[in-house]
């Protein structure tokens, strides 16, 4: 059978294309090569406890709600209300106004860096009108022209000269955030505390907007998966065929076909690639392509890709707790960024990529005392997420992905993670969260490495590619957004794929829109 489109991916941005396109009347193939649909949106259950696997919230950015709204879908959201701790001192980010808050807290905990942190905090408020900006309105992909033709008038129209305005100011602080900040402050702790959690060179405009885009996360009760379990039903009302336990291992894009791992071929009209793009570039050859552009193009975008890293990855521990869930509502919110100490993780030294055993294990030491977490407690947003009086806590930190690699090569992985998780416990027992060690019901995690099996992603990368490479092998323009799901073959796109604010989940939906908007264009031809 021919499809009109095959989708590869059934991550957030293939079920996006997928859901558009199927409504729109068009026969769709896609083909996931996981057991479920989802990727790092996904829940799992483990003893009664129900576990958020990937996103721990949903960003909207004037993209999420319009979505659902175009696509008719319905889901009951509740905030997703987040604080923020460093050592004994927690704030809840509830407005505009924490920046304050955040501000007292830092001057607190560096009072010999107080004139300092006040000039940050006015490039933070700077920032955070620029946002004000960019993501203030419903965006334009997701509106009906004709249906919403007043708040076009009203809203667009005013807005496209704002941003106008705005997007140079934004531009200009796209260099990484810890040298932008070396403006203002050479107190390495400062510098740490601020940035330690976010990728490595992330731009100034997007680290230090994060206050504003805290305000902007929204849960769906019943855990992340419920918008792919709407977006399948969607996708399956309107005849879409979804085959999961399906890896696609050969393209010929002479015959507009692809083979999966399970010997099958099939044709298409027009393809969408919304998988790792190392693998594209792989499984592509160039020596069977008889068109002498196309071939040119594909082996220049293999050596753009294929050397390539994408951001950093996580290390994550599940543990479910009997303690109940009142104990941790006293002490911070559902989402929680914890820093046990002020100190800063540079003290740590360079990652020790290429190091014995002895000498990573005495790195981590000092790791894991620094480091800043990432702490989900989904049973806080939704009682019905662990058993009466117990509470499961999903903590997260960002972790490399070569060093993993490392310490599984050296033969002691399963010791890492065992070590892994008793050190993350100590560490939250003995500042935040006293009494935890004592409540284990049970513990588990999964590292750099899980997260390649899981999504297919190159390094375990978990949202676009890394800010450090050059160039980046992907359009990171946003006023260019539409050129982000081109390749260099005719009937060939990609979406997914970004290295810009926000990275993951909006830029997921829309570029799945997009491209599912220029597969229906095509075939109006």
């Amino acid at each position: 059978m021919e499809y009109d489109a095959i989708i590869i991916g059934g991550g957030i941005a293939g079920l996006t294309a997928a859901a558009y396109l199927s409504k729109a009347g068009k026969t769709v193939l896609l083909c996931e090569k996981e057991e479920k649909c989802g990727g790092l949106v996904n829940n799992f259950e483990r003893d009664g406890f129900i576990y958020d696997g990937g996103v721990r919230a949903l960003e909207n950015s004037g993209v999420l709600f319009p979505m659902l709204r175009q696509l008719g879908i319905s889901l009951d959201f509740v905030p997703n209300k987040i604080s923020m701790g460093i050592e004994d001192k927690i704030i809840d980010i509830v407005s505009d106004d924490s920046v304050e808050d955040y501000k007292n807290l830092l001057i607190d905990l560096y009072p010999d860096s107080q004139t300092e942190i006040e000039q940050i905090f006015e490039q933070i408020r700077k920032i955070m009108h620029y946002m004000d900006v960019q993501y203030g309105i419903d965006n334009p992909m997701f509106l009906d022209f004709k249906k919403d033709k007043e708040y076009m008038l009203k809203e667009i129209v005013p807005w496209m000269f704002k941003y106008a305005l705005t997007a140079p100011k934004i531009s200009k602080m796209n260099e990484p955030v810890v040298d932008f900040l070396k403006r203002y402050t050479h107190n390495q702790s400062l510098l740490d505390i601020i940035t330690q959690h976010f990728f490595q060179e992330t731009p100034a405009f997007f680290a230090l907007s994060y206050l504003k885009l805290y305000l902007d996360y929204h849960y769906p009760l019943g855990g992340t998966s419920k918008i792919i379990l709407k977006l399948i039903d969607l996708i399956t009302e309107f005849h879409g065929v979804i085959r999961n336990n399906t890896k696609i291992v050969e393209i010929d894009i002479e015959k507009d076909s692809v083979k999966d791992s399970h010997g099958n071929s099939h044709q298409y009209r027009r393809l969408i690639w919304a998988a790792d793009l190392h693998t594209l570039y792989r499984l592509l050859d160039p020596q069977k392509v008889s068109n002498v552009k196309t071939k040119k193009a594909i082996i220049e975008r293999q050596k753009m890709v294929l050397d390539k890293s994408g951001n950093d990855s996580i290390y994550t521990v599940f543990l479910g707790v009997d303690i109940d869930q009142h104990y941790f509502a006293e002490r911070c919110s559902e989402h929680f960024f914890y820093t046990p100490s002020r100190v800063g993780q540079s003290v740590c030294g360079p990652l020790p990529v290429g190091e014995d055993q002895e000498t990573v294990e005495k790195w981590l030491e000092k790791f894991f005392e620094l480091t800043t977490y990432e702490i989900s407690i989904p049973v806080l947003r939704d009682s019905s997420m662990a058993p009466e009086g117990k509470t499961g806590l999903i903590i997260s930190f960002l972790f490399d992905y070569k060093l993993t690699k490392q310490i599984e090569e050296q033969g002691w992985y399963s010791l890492f993670k065992a070590y892994c998780e008793e050190s993350v416990i100590r560490v939250l027992n003995e500042t935040v969260f006293p009494g935890l060690e004592d409540s284990i019901v049970h513990k588990f995690s999964s590292t750099p490495l899980t997260m390649a099996k899981l999504t297919d992603n190159h390094e375990g990368a978990i949202t676009g590619w890394s800010f450090t490479n050059r160039p980046v092998p992907a359009e990171s323009r946003l006023p260019k957004i539409l050129n982000a799901i081109k390749t260099p073959i005719e009937g060939v796109y990609q979406a997914g794929h970004w290295t810009y604010s926000p990275s993951g989940l909006p830029i997921s939906f829309l570029t799945g829109k997009i491209a599912a908007d220029r597969v229906i264009k095509d075939l109006k031809k």
